[in-house]
């Protein structure tokens, strides 16, 4: 099929950074970047590369309220902590510059956004962005604005009928929920590990939304431990039947890859060839669905090294229309520039060798498998409201 790709990109990206010894390391997005370079993928005749404004305070409103955003703005000057804004916290410590770094990867999102909606591409992608955890009033969990919810709250407002937001991270994708937790005009579906076991202690399959957005908010809790085959299974479970019920004008998808069994954060055990075979899924369900209106960004990961440039490489080249092949080896200069910047010696192919297999749940559900019960959990909790069968 046809593709064409803006990615959002600036070495200024680099700068959202929350300094020595935090697991959100710039040098993921720079490596990534690195690697789709000399892999061809960014050089291909269907990419254009953007350098993306700021977002202004207007757009950063879109989701948060301005006394925030003043606070981050006065955090990134003084260095001096906002409690009361989630700023200063271990988990979102402040640094210098704060607004500017984080207003930028908001401002690559909706760049990406913008080439999607105004037909100037049909895929935008920001591998910096991805922030789900921010809400309104505060930062949370590595994430200052909530690129994501501004930028489908701006597609709304250009015209877009429904918005699908699909979010990968091991963690849920909370902010994003939050944000359009009434509003049936968009469809959030979180495949999370369990809140029990992770961060943020929120996603249980009864989380369906309110009001007349009841059974718009989608979350799928599953065991730690799960692999490529059940992570895969319950993807297939859920997502395309409510992606094709809702028919979404605009597919918005979030590909954080410390799902991984490497991600030092987390307890789920996919692979790499997983999360490639979710961004394929994602991109043909984006060509079927929504005449081909992809957005998607980054997200969490934490292998820096190991895991994260490889999946999003893997996610620019889908992207793009130009597939990488997973056999394929790593370029000799990338290892030696992931070396020099980590002292990790970076993988030699662009696959973990795992086949990306799975047992389609239409095959008949199995009781005792707790990846089935978690899927029949959430099928339970909300594929009524969009006149689906809950049983196969």
């Amino acid at each position: 099929m046809s593709c064409s790709l803006a990615m959002a990109w600036d070495d200024a990206l680099t700068s959202y950074d929350f300094g020595p010894g935090h697991p959100m390391a710039p040098v993921r997005v720079a490596l990534t970047v690195a690697l789709a370079r000399q892999m061809g993928v960014l050089s291909a005749p269907s990419v254009t590369t953007l350098e993306p404004p700021p977002a202004t305070d207007a757009e950063l409103e879109l989701a948060h309220d301005g006394e925030y955003i003043e606070a981050v703005r006065e955090a990134g000057r003084s260095l001096r902590a906002a409690p009361a804004f989630g700023l200063g916290t271990p988990d979102d410590p402040v640094f210098e510059g704060m607004h500017e770094a984080s207003a930028l990867v908001t401002g690559a999102t909706l760049a990406a956004a913008r080439a999607v909606w105004t037909g100037a591409s049909l895929h935008g992608v920001s591998v910096s962005g991805g922030l789900h955890h921010a809400m309104r009033r505060s930062a949370s969990g590595f994430c200052v604005y909530n690129d994501p919810a501004i930028a489908i709250t701006w597609l709304l407002s250009a015209g877009a009928e429904r918005v699908a937001y699909v979010d990968t991270d091991v963690h849920h994708g909370d902010g994003v929920q939050a944000a359009f937790y009434g509003d049936p005009r968009v469809l959030t579906i979180s495949l999370h590990e369990h809140p029990a076991s992770l961060f943020p202690g929120t996603g249980l399959p009864g989380e369906i939304g309110s009001g007349d957005g009841a059974g718009y908010a989608v979350n799928v809790a599953l065991p730690a431990g799960t692999g490529d085959r059940g992570w895969l299974r319950a993807f297939d479970a859920v997502v395309p039947p409510l992606l094709r019920a809702f028919r979404p004008t605009v597919l918005v998808t979030q590909h954080g890859c410390d799902s991984h069994e490497l991600d030092p954060l987390a307890h789920l055990e996919l692979s790499v060839d997983a999360q490639r075979a979710a961004a394929v899924a994602l991109h043909d369900l984006a060509h079927e669905l929504c005449g081909g209106r992809w957005l998607a960004t980054g997200g969490g990961g934490y292998a820096v090294v190991q895991v994260v440039p490889r999946t999003w490489t893997h996610l620019l080249a889908i992207a793009a229309g130009t597939p990488v092949d997973p056999e394929a080896a790593t370029p000799g200069g990338w290892r030696e520039l992931a070396r020099s910047l980590t002292g990790e010696t970076a993988p030699e192919s662009m696959t973990d060798g795992a086949p990306a297999r799975y047992t389609p749940f239409s095959s008949g559900i199995d009781p005792d498998d707790p990846v089935d019960r978690s899927i029949m959990r959430t099928r339970g909790a909300v594929f009524a409201h969009h006149g689906l069968a809950t049983h196969l």
